[in-house]
């Protein structure tokens, strides 16, 4: 990977940071792309004298993409949203991504998409059609679809843990029984380096990423309020009672998010893992009470508790 030129359009983000920190170690050259690039000026500090670029584009315009990676050697597409232009950024960009690696004669194509590409709601199916153009403008892409990621900087267990922390008595959980396979946001980015760096072995490829655990929603909840210290009940609505919270101002879920839960975030029994790339993936038990403690009252001084 030494001085080889890997684009990172989105590597500002969540997941964009930890692949250029492990893009560095190898020696690469990192060029991120985001439409405002001084969000993400940042990573600099990650890498060394020389080793990050900076290019501004927008996945839904197919003619600054083709500036932006122009010369690369490898490209990941790391665009998403959770909410807003899901046709535009999962869809549509990731369409004029493949187009323009194609056209810029780019050697190896990553595209991140997510686990359950398919359900019945917007996002879901917005990132499997996403895949499937991506597919058809370059076909030796490798697409990863990663289960719900944590890490130090994740906007989902440490938004649970905030919601716990400031609740007086009781925290109400939306669809309890859902099901997750979270997986920590740094062996992603592993097996993303691992794949631009043999990316003969993993052309035309797709990869279900989840982590070692499957947890529900309702159990997940009661984990983070014994690791928080926070001794508070749990009140599982049911369907007919939740399904109203999203119709709520300031409603912590979307309408669409409400229909995701539905579907269970789990890696397929058939799915092809961490495991093709000799990762042995990290609990959250292991390494999210290292950021916690800051949920806790006493901050590094309080105590965990038991769980219920």
């Amino acid at each position: 990977m030494k001085d080889r030129l890997v684009t990172l359009i989105g590597g500002g983000g969540f997941l964009g940071r930890y692949v250029a920190q492990d893009l560095f170690a190898t020696g690469a050259r990192v060029r991120v792309v985001q439409p405002r690039p001084r969000d993400a000026w940042f990573v600099k500090t990650l890498g060394g004298l020389g080793q990050t670029q900076f290019a501004a584009a927008d996945v839904r315009k197919p003619e600054s993409l083709a500036r932006a990676l122009r010369g690369s050697d490898a490209v990941v597409n790391l665009a998403g949203v959770l909410r807003g232009d899901f046709e535009g950024v999962h869809v549509e960009g990731a369409r004029n991504v493949a187009e323009a690696a194609a056209a810029a004669g780019v050697s190896s194509l990553i595209h991140i998409s997510a686990l359950g590409a398919d359900p019945d709601s917007a996002y879901g199916r917005s990132k499997g059609e996403g895949d499937a153009a991506v597919r058809k403008a370059f076909p030796d892409a490798t697409i990863f679809r990663p289960s719900i990621l944590f890490g130090r900087e994740d906007r989902f267990v440490n938004r649970f843990a905030g919601m716990i922390a400031n609740a007086p008595v009781a925290v109400p959980v939306l669809r309890g029984e859902a099901k997750f396979q979270p997986a920590y946001v740094a062996d992603v980015a592993q097996a993303i380096v691992q794949a631009l760096a043999d990316p003969a072995t993993h052309a035309g490829r797709t990869y279900t990423l989840g982590g070692p655990d499957v947890i529900s929603m309702a159990g997940l909840f009661k984990w983070i309020g014994a690791t928080i210290g926070r001794d508070v009940s749990f009140i599982e609505l049911p369907d007919a009672i939740g399904g109203i919270v999203p119709f709520l101002p300031f409603a912590p879920i979307t309408r669409d998010q409400w229909r995701m839960l539905a579907t269970d975030n789990v890696v397929p029994a058939t799915g092809v893992g961490f495991g093709a790339f000799g990762i042995v993936p990290t609990p959250l038990a292991t390494v999210a009470p290292a950021w916690m403690v800051r949920f806790r009252k006493a901050g590094r001084f309080g105590k965990a508790r038991a769980a219920a």
